[in-house]
């Protein structure tokens, strides 16, 4: 146990020893361990997008097992997965990875500007399948926001009686909300803010860009000289938007990329203070030996960046 684990534990004093440990567990495995950063390899897409879509440019990917051996062999702090997948490998890797079970999830074959997605297992599969966590994605901005702000309170209050850590996707959609304002700074911060008062031990979003979607928000960044210039710089102000940095604050990788553009990119995200990554497409299509080699300098960019 290093001081910068401990410390971070500190900021959930009224969680129970079971959802320490737990948040323990995922902050000392892995080649980050104990630097109280994280990365995290997030299967969902095939679920999300489809199956040829997610994993047809590296087939190996059709195979769930492939991924908890890249999550294990590349040194990430923790998998996470939809049920059916974590089902299939729980037996087979239990107690080699931290596992995270996504109990929500939606698919591409039916899309409105109002995206909820549907229950798809609960906190006693997690419990059932040795999880450290569970995961759940919110949107807000949508219109069914009310109903996922629901789930989650039920889901969260299961989830730490039984001991087990909480992580919210949060990526702010919906009718009131532009494409350029998905990711616009003051609805990331916004987006950040929120998980953290559902409760979330770690909070997921999106790499934010300079926009700032809605007016009234503009006329406070401008009066109060809220920079926003540089990824690192809106970076910081979403880690500071979820508690004073309090929480833990991971971004997503987003669309494919180059190697050389996401590393410049998480480089900029370590440098504004953020806990870590949660990288999937852009690990998984490549072949494995790319996909650990782009994982360890993701996780390099973040252990050379010590709060």
């Amino acid at each position: 146990m290093t001081p910068r684990v401990r410390e971070i534990l500190n900021w959930y004093g009224s969680d129970n020893p079971g959802v320490l440990t737990n948040l323990a567990r995922l902050m000392n495995h892995g080649r980050l361990k104990g630097t109280g950063k994280m990365v995290i390899l997030p299967v969902d897409q095939g679920f999300e997008h489809g199956p040829a879509r997610s994993f047809a440019k590296n087939p190996d990917g059709f195979d769930p097992a492939y991924h908890t051996e890249l999550a294990i062999e590349s040194g990430c702090n923790a998998y996470a997965a939809p049920l059916g997948m974590l089902e299939l490998v729980a037996r087979d890797y239990a107690g080699e990875i931290p596992l995270i079970l996504k109990i929500n999830n939606s698919d591409s074959l039916y899309s409105n500007k109002s995206p909820i997605s549907a229950l798809t297992s609960n906190v006693e599969d997690a419990l059932r399948l040795g999880c450290a966590g569970i995961g759940f994605t919110i949107y807000p901005g949508s219109s069914e926001r009310k109903q996922m702000y629901e789930e989650i309170q039920l889901a969260t209050r299961e989830a730490k009686k039984a001991g087990l850590v909480v992580v919210i996707w949060s990526y702010p959609r919906g009718e009131q909300l532009s494409k350029e304002g998905e990711t616009a700074i003051d609805v990331i911060a916004y987006g950040a803010q929120i998980a953290a008062q559902l409760g979330a031990h770690v909070i997921k979003v999106k790499p934010p860009t300079a926009h700032i979607e809605q007016d009234a928000a503009r006329k406070v960044y401008e009066a109060n000289g809220i920079r926003v210039n540089t990824m690192a710089d809106r970076t910081r102000h979403v880690v500071q938007s979820a508690f004073a940095g309090k929480r833990i604050v991971i971004f997503s990788g987003g669309e494919a990329k180059g190697t050389s553009e996401l590393v410049a990119e998480v480089k900029e995200l370590a440098q504004g203070g953020a806990f870590g990554s949660i990288m999937g497409r852009n690990a998984f299509q490549r072949p494995k030996q790319e996909a650990i080699e782009l994982l360890h300098q993701v996780q390099d960019a973040f252990a050379g960046h010590k709060l």
